[in-house]
C-alpha cells in the first residue's frame, strides 16, 4: 500500500515505533494515558500545514514521520518542508522502506511548492546519519535545541 496519512487508531503502533530504542523509550516513558498523543494527532491532522504519515507494508504499519510546511520570507517567500519522527520498524529496516518513505515525502514537498526540505536528527543516531546522507542531504546547518 505504502505511504498514506495516519488514522487515529494508528497511534498506538506509531508510539511503538516511536520508542523502539532507548532514545525514545527515555522521551516518553509511560504511555498508559494516549490522551495527549490524541490530542497532539487532532491537531496536527486539522492544520493544513502538517502531515502525519504511515508506511503500509504488506497491511503491517511499518513506519511513520511526520511533515511540517513553513512559510518564509526568505528566497523570495519560499516554502520548506521539515521532517521529523521518521522510524522504521527495526525488523524491517534493510528494505528500503525508509527510502521509499523519504522519496514519498520529497515528491509531496516539490509538488507543494517547497524549496528545501529539512530535518534534524539526534547527534547519537549515527545510522541515521549515513541514512540521510545517502539519500542526498547535507549537513549544511547546525541545529540548536532548548527544553523549554
Amino acid at each position: 500500500m505504502g505511504l498514506r496519512e495516519a488514522k487515529r487508531e494508528d497511534i498506538p503502533r506509531i508510539m511503538e515505533l516511536l520508542m523502539d530504542d532507548d532514545l525514545g523509550r527515555g522521551r516518553e516513558g509511560d504511555l498508559s494515558d494516549l490522551g495527549p498523543y490524541h490530542a497532539a494527532f487532532d491537531t496536527i491532522v486539522t492544520d493544513p500545514n502538517n502531515a502525519l504519515y504511515v508506511w503500509d507494508e504488506d497491511g503491517r504499519l511499518a513506519g511513520c514521520l511526520q511533515l511540517t510546511f513553513i512559510p518564509g520570507l526568505s528566497y523570495k517567500g519560499a516554502w520548506l518542508a521539515q521532517v521529523e519522527g521518521v522510524r522504521v520498524d527495526a525488523s524491517l529496516r534493510g528494505q528500503h522502506i525508509g527510502e521509499k518513505m523519504m522519496q514519498a515525502v520529497m515528491e509531496i514537498s516539490r509538488r507543494r511548492g517547497c524549496r528545501t526540505l529539512q530535518l534534524k536528527t539526534d547527534k547519537r543516531r549515527v545510522d541515521a546519519h549515513r541514512f540521510y546522507k545517502r539519500l542526498g542531504f547535507i549537513n549544511s546547518h547546525e541545529a540548536f535545541t532548548m527544553r523549554l
